[in-house]
């Protein structure tokens, strides 16, 4: 057993290649081998978010704060709230963040495929995050 004290952890600012706006990232799980997933609460302020990405084995967010606002490549923008539980699948290519005037927190949990958790890719525009 191994329990994973709040003062044992801290959060960081949500690094500007991942990240557009102020975003940060507090760590929750991060397991050893033969155990593959991590897992972190990130809280975006308004109009913040990550850039376009990919998880190798999927990504699963849990809504716990705010309203947020999720998009998978080729879908509408998707306005997300406190309890709400959001799936990518593998590969899927996709982005998240706050709403435009409102804070969001999510946790978010991914599992590791060869050491990866994600994929970063290029960052996501004014128009594509407002779903123009």
């Amino acid at each position: 057993m191994k329990i994973n004290r709040l003062e044992q952890r801290s959060s960081n600012p949500g690094p500007s290649d991942w990240f557009t706006g102020q975003v940060r990232v507090e760590p929750l799980i991060q397991t050893e081998p033969p155990a593959r997933v991590a897992s972190a609460s990130v809280t975006f302020q308004p109009g913040a978010r990550t850039a376009w990405h990919t998880h190798p084995l999927g990504q699963t967010l849990i809504v716990t704060a705010g309203i947020g606002r999720v998009q998978r490549e080729g879908g509408p923008v998707e306005e997300i709230r406190v309890g709400d539980v959001v799936w990518f699948e593998p590969g899927e290519r996709h982005w998240h963040g706050a709403a435009e005037t409102h804070a969001m927190t999510h946790i978010a949990i991914q599992e590791a495929l060869d050491g990866k958790t994600v994929d970063w890719l290029e960052h996501v525009t004014d128009a594509q995050y407002d779903g123009r």
